[in-house]
């Protein structure tokens, strides 16, 4: 019988890392649900071809283990761990043989990353010499351009206005840099921001470790910027370094920037500005020259999702599916995942055409993909079939690694759906029957759970997470409906970029037409409808019963109630301005509000922070509601306890209200 337990307690596969002679491969698991303060993770390692079971490396010691990255000559594997000091990462490497990790070094204020290299380690951490500011200095200045005017002696000196899509005053080139196309810039634009910018985290820099000598030297003088990704060119003479120009998401992110840097020489070579959000860098050889490749914002808006870019041009333009990630392969075209609807493609860049080619479709999720060896290790998930780790050569067959967790349970039946919205988008999503149950036997009660982003989908994986939860409200009875509206991943630019300014609208109808189908269909019960969501699904969740009374009862769970609020307090400022305004937000419309209501929220959320949750509570007023704060989280619910009482309560609301 499944329980909140074997929920939260299930321990999931991440990172697999595949070695480069293709014969091993090694991962970190991970229970979801955190039972103390810091994290306990385990260290993996498994032949690539499923010929014997994973066995634990590093075993003994209760730490968060992570980031795996195997040495150039596939003999021993390097990673993070905090065993020494809680909370804080440093470096170690072990043999395949197991035994006592060898620390490398000491990084007092942790470490972010690290790149292994022949005979060396490029090591991502802070300057144990600086010290974040106090008190913390952000000065803006003017400057004629951003003014729009020309300087004039001795005339007035005004801060630089915020644009259309921010909260306030914004460094100078901010704009500049999220309008600008990739490549549009000077390269070394922006090296240097004018101004000060404190950053609460101190800014993370280059650091080549010797491994012969244990001597560590600075790498590259990337002044103040932020490293935030590194690749390693495959003959090891350069690195792909991904900034931004502080460690702050704002205004970092809008001032991104990419860099080689030589490693014998630490010679910078500053490159046309990237797209915003760029990451995973990948090179490849053409036959005549190196490229490099990487994930980025699809131009021209904020709101669109991501593409493949290489020398500025985006490969991916005018696809119907989405990239999710690139991997650098040895020399060869890079490898990338496509979310493709409810499955999920591996694809390979075509040197010739510059374009994709399919080489699998998984009907189902995969994540986290590595290569090595002329094979791939990846962890999927399916309908009936829990996250394991997969490895095999890119076209398949792909071998699962181990067993996966937990078994011997009956899960309910998942169907895969496909309509049309009012417009006649077609649209798709899934709906979990209660086990052992079929059509036949409904109507049921229905819970329609919207998925966070909006950039984001239900892939028909396994559905069980501690909140993203469709087997575990199944196990109570409920039908449950997971559709993937507009704005959403899996279909291309234009269908993400939908609901740019207009969330709430053709998204919100999107869901009551695959509800009315279920009802016509004699699946759901119409009087007998509820609706929940984390994120972006709590927002559609709180606008949902702002203007309809169908639904008996709602759950909102780090939702977003005022869109202008939320762009001036949250981490993704002009991004949540470019999505929704004033009309947009259930604050405006909360009047109106007459189901009850259970609005849960982290106390520590940056993302979205607890202010929104107090609005919809106090505007709420006596009606029907309950307020729960969790202390010492943030947007995501880690802690054990606090994931448990998240799929107890929102199950107990719902089975209340809707029996």
């Amino acid at each position: 019988m499944l329980n909140a337990e074997i929920v939260v307690d299930r321990k999931v596969p991440h990172e697999p890392r595949i070695s480069p002679d293709g014969r091993w491969v090694v991962h970190w698991t991970a229970p979801v649900g955190r039972a103390g303060k810091h994290p306990v993770t385990e260290l993996w390692l498994a032949p690539s071809d499923g010929s014997a079971a994973p066995r634990e490396l590093a075993a003994g010691v209760a730490a968060d283990n992570h980031a795996p990255r195997w040495a150039p000559d596939s003999g021993s594997v390097f990673f993070l761990s905090d065993r020494a000091e809680r909370g804080t990462a440093q470096l170690y490497r072990i043999g395949l043989d197991g035994g006592e990790p060898e620390r490398l070094g000491d990084w007092p204020a942790g470490i972010s990353g690290q790149v292994p290299l022949p005979g060396s380690v490029v090591v991502i951490a802070p300057d144990p010499g600086e010290r974040p500011g106090d008190p913390r200095v952000r000065t803006v200045p003017w400057t004629a351009e951003a003014d729009g005017r020309r300087d004039r002696p001795g005339g007035p000196r005004v801060p630089a206005a915020a644009d259309a899509g921010g909260g306030g005053a914004q460094p100078a080139g901010e704009r500049e840099a999220r309008t600008d196309p990739p490549g549009g810039r000077d390269p070394g634009a922006g090296r240097e921001p004018p101004g000060r910018w404190d950053t609460a985290e101190r800014p993370d820099r280059l650091w080549l470790l010797d491994l012969r000598t244990c001597a560590v030297k600075p790498l590259g003088d990337l002044g103040r910027r932020h490293v935030r990704e590194v690749a390693a060119r495959p003959d090891g003479t350069t690195l792909a370094v991904l900034t931004w120009s502080c460690a702050d998401r704002e205004p970092g992110l809008f001032e991104p920037g990419l860099h080689f840097v030589d490693v014998a020489t630490g010679e910078v070579h500053d490159q046309a500005t990237p797209a915003l959000e760029a990451s995973d860098p990948a090179w490849w050889h053409d036959g005549t020259g190196w490229h490099l490749a990487y994930l980025g914002l699809t131009p021209p808006g904020l709101i669109g999702g991501t593409a493949v870019f290489d020398n500025g041009e985006n490969l991916t333009a005018g696809l119907d599916v989405c990239p999710i990630e690139l991997t650098q392969v040895d020399a060869g075209p890079p490898l990338a995942l496509f979310a493709d609807g409810l499955d999920t493609t591996i694809r390979r860049l075509d040197p010739g055409g510059k374009t994709f080619t399919e080489l699998r479709r998984a009907t189902g999720d995969l994540q986290e993909l590595s290569a090595g060896g002329g094979r791939i290790a990846v962890v999927g998930s399916t309908a009936t079939e829990p996250e394991s780790v997969h490895c095999g050569p890119p076209g398949g067959p792909l071998v699962r690694l181990g067993e996966p967790r937990p078994s011997g349970i009956r899960w309910g039946t998942q169907e895969r759906l496909s309509y049309r919205a009012e417009d006649g988008l077609e649209l798709d999503g899934l709906l979990v029957l209660p086990p052992g149950r079929t059509r036949a036997d409904g109507p049921f009660p229905l819970i329609t759970l919207v998925h966070g982003g909006p950039y984001d989908r239900y892939a028909d994986g396994f559905q069980l997470g501690w909140f993203r939860s469709g087997q575990w409200l199944a196990a109570a009875g409920f039908a449950v409906f997971l559709p993937n509206p507009r704005g959403g991943l899996g279909h291309g630019h234009a269908f993400a970029a939908s609901v740019a300014g207009d969330v709430g609208g053709a998204e919100f109808t999107d869901l009551l037409t695959g509800i009315d189908l279920l009802v016509e269909a004699g699946v759901a019960d119409g009087d007998r409808l509820g609706i929940g969501g984390g994120s972006h699904g709590g927002f559609m969740a709180a606008w949902a019963v702002a203007h309809t009374d169908r639904f008996r009862a709602a759950v909102v769970l780090a939702g977003v109630i005022d869109w202008p609020l939320l762009a001036a307090t949250g981490e993704h400022s002009r991004f949540e301005a470019a999505l929704g305004g004033r009309e947009n937000s259930p604050i405006t419309h909360a009047h109106r509000i007459r189901t009850p209501v259970l609005i849960l929220h982290g106390e520590d959320d940056t993302n979205v922070p607890l202010s929104q949750a107090d609005l919809l509570h106090h505007a709420l007023g006596d009606r029907p509601h309950e307020f729960v704060v969790y202390p010492r989280e943030g947007h995501s619910i880690r802690e054990r306890d606090h994931q448990l009482d998240v799929l107890n309560r929102s199950r107990a609301w719902f089975s209340d209200l809707l029996a």
